[in-house]
């Protein structure tokens, strides 16, 4: 055992035991530790309640700014599915009376390219962001509206006929695609040559159908060249053009209505196989039919037809 230690006070005049100093210091350690931390805390609280941080004061007033424009965009955004709903209702009004069908159901799609970025961009920016499209949606949605409206006075005229938009064959497939206008490979002189409409493989006497309401301008029936041959005129500059008939169906000067049977596919002329070469002309002008052809297949098969078309390097005339 140590030996003990004993201390003499001059002011009382006793002898004591000596205090370890080891322990002294251990103790005087922990409460100067305990006020520190209190002291802390105090401090924490009392900056907290009356004081805020550069950071904080960033945040309180992206807050304020937050809560002005809200209510503004929910405004933009009612107004927008107003427009919306609108800009659909003239839609079915336009494909109902020029294509004769219904408009194509298109859902709604968010911006996914967003999405996963929200977490990184401030808050601020993303509505930002989100007003400025809001505002360009709008801006869109004006012109769309202003042109349907000239769609639409336009349908309303007296001398309106529509454009050519119908399949000029019964059963029609994408499989049917052949090449459209350009140049093309002849089949039989090997060589490159304009293409002046659109080729059709099908079965030999398949019915070809009228595109649109018209009249019979012409009838040919011959064994060179076209071959068989129905010429309508649609009227507004617009004439459609059959040709490699097996038979055909109508005489000069009769009027047609869209869908009615004219003739039937042949290989009549210089065919390389059965099947009906449609033209579409407008003023005088040779134009690609496939882009006539959007009112009377989906979408996702409007693409299709358009590059199998293109794609195509031969004609089968």
């Amino acid at each position: 055992m140590g030996k003990k230690k004993y201390v003499f006070d001059s002011d009382s005049f006793k002898v004591g035991k000596a205090e370890r100093k080891g322990r002294k210091v251990a103790v005087t350690v922990l409460k100067l530790f305990f006020a520190s931390i209190s002291l802390t805390v105090v401090y924490y609280v009392f900056f907290a309640l009356f004081f805020s941080t550069d950071k904080e004061r960033a945040l309180q007033n992206e807050n304020r700014m937050l809560e002005r424009m809200y209510p503004e965009m929910e405004k933009k955004a009612a107004l927008l599915d107003d427009v919306v709903e609108g800009l659909k209702i003239r839609d079915g009004k336009i494909y109902s009376e020029i294509f004769e069908t219904e408009a194509p159901e298109l859902d709604r799609v968010l911006d996914a390219n967003l999405m996963p970025l929200t977490d990184s961009i401030a808050e601020e920016d993303i509505v930002k962001l989100t007003e400025a499209k809001a505002d360009a949606l709008m801006d869109g949605a004006a012109r769309i509206e202003a042109n349907m409206m000239r769609i639409l006075e336009l349908c309303s005229r007296e001398d309106f006929s529509a454009p050519p938009m119908g399949l000029p064959l019964k059963d029609f497939s994408l499989s049917m695609t052949g090449a459209s206008v350009g140049r093309k490979m002849n089949p039989f002189y090997k060589v490159i040559g304009n293409h002046e409409g659109i080729d059709f493989m099908s079965s030999l006497g398949n019915e070809v159908l009228a595109t649109a309401d018209g009249t019979v301008s012409e009838t040919v029936r011959s064994r060179k060249g076209p071959g068989n041959v129905v010429v309508i005129d649609h009227g507004n500059g617009y004439v459609t053009k059959y040709a490699h008939l097996q038979d055909i169906e109508v005489q000069r000067g009769r009027s047609v209505s869209k869908g009615d049977v004219i003739g039937y596919v042949g290989m009549s002329g210089s065919s390389f196989a059965p099947h009906l070469h449609y033209e579409v002309w407008k003023d005088g002008r040779v134009c690609d039919p496939v882009n006539y052809f959007f009112g009377a297949v989906t979408p996702s098969d409007y693409a299709e037809m358009s590059v199998a078309s293109v794609l195509t390097g031969q004609s089968l005339d």
